[in-house]
């Protein structure tokens, strides 16, 4: 009696599993699984921005943001206005 429950459980939860597969996609669960990595972070308000280097708008000049940072407000935007 209690294989035959085993057995029912374990059908149900395999379907059950197989049927969220299908309506997430199985691409997305696999880039879960690879690149979902995320962290909290440990940046709070007043903290001192980490230092990093991009690429000016010529696309070749680098800027260290330790280089921009003085007595104006520094305005960082990455993203697309599109």
């Amino acid at each position: 009696m209690i294989k035959k429950i085993l057995k029912w459980t374990l059908a149900v939860v395999v379907v059950l599993v197989a049927a969220g597969v299908v309506w997430i996609g199985p691409r997305n669960i696999i880039g879960w699984w690879r690149y979902d990595k995320r962290l909290e972070g440990t940046l709070h308000a007043g903290n001192l921005a980490p230092d990093v280097t991009v690429l000016d708008l010529d696309g070749k000049t680098p800027v260290a943001l330790r280089d921009r940072i003085g007595g104006r407000p520094l305005v960082m935007i990455f993203g697309s206005f599109t």
